[in-house]
Formats: C-alpha cells, structure tokens, sequence
C-alpha cells in the first residue's frame, strides 16, 4: 500500500481547474527519504560547525592565556636578574670595602642569572621548566640576600670602628675624565720598549680641578722633575698619593685637605704627551694600582 500508486490532485485559489499529478509510492518515499537525510546532514553540519567555533575560541583564548604566562615569564627573569645584579655589585662593593679595612673577605657570591628567558618566543614545553628554574634560583636569591645582611651588618660595625681610617682612604677619583694608560705593564708612550707605569693616566681638558681623594697633610707642592708641577698627600697608616703633569697647584705643603678639596688643576707640566693627570697610590713606599681603593 505504502508503495502504491498515488493521484494527487492541486487546486489553485481563485482559477478554476485543477491539475493532476501521479506519482508512484516508491518514489515519494525515495524523496522523503532523501528530505530527512538533507535535514539530518545539515543538522549534523550545523552542530559540527559550533563545536569548531567553540574549539576555535578554546584555542584561542588558550594562545592569549599561553602568551601572557610568557610574558610574565620574560618580565619576572628580567626583574630576577636586575635583582642579582644588584646583589653582586653590592657584594663587589663589600669586598673592596674589607680588602681597604684589611678584613677577612667572604666568599660567598651569588649565582648567575637564572637564564635567558627574554626571547620573543619561548614553547611552551620550556615554560614549566623555565618557571622551575627561576623558582630555584629565587631561593638561592633568597639566601645569598640573608647572607649579605649579616656581612653588611659585620662590615658596618667594623667601620664605625674605623671611621678615621676610611676618611683616609682614597675612594674616590681624583678628576673627572678617562684613562689612558692603566697601572702597570706597557709600552712607552716616547718610545724605547716597555715599562712599569706607577699609577693611572686620567685624560681630561686643561683646568680641570684636580680633587683629594681623601683626608691627608700636603708633603709636596713643588715641580718634580718628568712628573712637572706636583702634589704628594700623606693619608696615614703607609699611604701617599701623587699627582703629575698639573698645570698648577693649589695647596701648601703642610696643609691639611679634606676629601673632595681642589688641589690642582690637569695640565701638561714635565714630560707628557698631552693634558692628563698621573696619579699613584704608594702603600708603605711601594706603588700600588689605584683601583684597589677607589670605590666606584
């Protein structure tokens, strides 16, 4: 019955007549068949296209998520490393201060910096790692940081112990300029071979002020041969600085100066090259490198 043949019969409103249509019933059941299938794929079309677009926003909403982890990432083994390279300047500083002091220097250092971590991109299977990585060292910072406090709080009950003795200490530069020729070993500069120089050469313009670099009593101001117009300061406890080449000085021997006082001026006096300050630091008679107590 179901697949007989059918007679269908169509009016049109308003006209008159009617039109015949037959049809066999394997064919409406064909077509109706293919009707459901047509409505069941695009059913099943639809729905597949939501659950793209869900994954898609999944996806993405899990690429914003991943980038600014790494960011974070970046940002905090920036601030890590800023952090321990403020450390280590402080702890280099400390050494200096306990090698002038004549203290026992700790050895205690801290670490180099948790990694490289500032590249634009960093896969992901690294930033477990990564974050592992700058938690170790964090707490390593950690301890380095409460090690220091103990040093820092050592070295300062030793200088307030020795207040005179770092007011006699020649920490600071003595002029303003750059240095071309360091302690040391080197060629001459009026030729003939090599030669121990004494002290550091700071270059700078003519009449730049010449600065004590610590407390002391002036013991020459008086032109000295090769080294021209000079100054000599006893600090105490064996050190003597010189100054050479000046254009002129500005104390008296006898006087007593303070750190930081004007005592000359760069100039080109004795046997020089060009406008520049020589500067020595003698420790019991015997030239010592000035970087040893400049503290910069």
């Amino acid at each position: 019955m179901l697949l007989g043949k059918y007679h269908i019969v169509i009016f049109k409103e308003g006209r008159s007549g009617s039109r015949n249509l037959r049809m066999r019933g394997w064919f409406g059941f064909t077509a109706g068949l293919l009707i459901l299938a047509l409505i069941a794929c695009n059913v099943w079309l639809w729905r597949a296209w939501l659950q793209a677009r869900h994954l898609d926003e999944n996806l993405n909403n899990a690429q914003r998520v991943i980038e600014e982890q790494r960011r974070q990432i970046v940002n905090l083994a920036g601030r890590i490393t800023g952090v321990s390279q403020d450390l280590q300047r402080v702890q280099r500083f400390d050494s200096k201060l306990r090698m002038m002091m004549n203290m026992e220097k700790d050895p205690a250092e801290v670490g180099g910096a948790p990694g490289d971590f500032s590249r634009a991109y960093l896969p992901l299977h690294r930033q477990e790692l990564a974050a592992r990585k700058m938690q170790d060292f964090l707490s390593h910072l950690s301890e380095s940081v409460r090690l220091e406090e103990v040093r820092q709080q050592d070295l300062l009950r030793a200088l307030r112990e020795n207040r005179d003795a770092l007011a006699s200490m020649p920490s600071i530069w003595p002029v303003v300029g750059f240095i071309s020729s360091s302690f040391g070993g080197r060629s001459s500069p009026f030729g003939g071979g090599g030669q121990f120089h004494k002290g550091l050469d700071i270059s700078n313009r003519m009449g730049t002020p010449v600065l004590a670099p610590a407390q002391g009593a002036v013991i020459l101001a008086a032109r000295d041969g090769a080294y021209g117009n000079s100054v000599e300061i006893n600090h105490g406890g064996g050190i003597v600085t010189k100054y050479g080449h000046m254009q002129r000085w500005a104390v008296q021997p006898g006087q007593w100066v303070k750190r930081g006082e004007i005592i000359g001026y760069i100039g080109m006096s004795g046997r020089t090259t060009g406008p520049h300050l020589h500067y020595e630091v003698r420790l019991n008679g015997v030239p010592v490198n000035p970087m040893r107590y400049i503290l910069e």
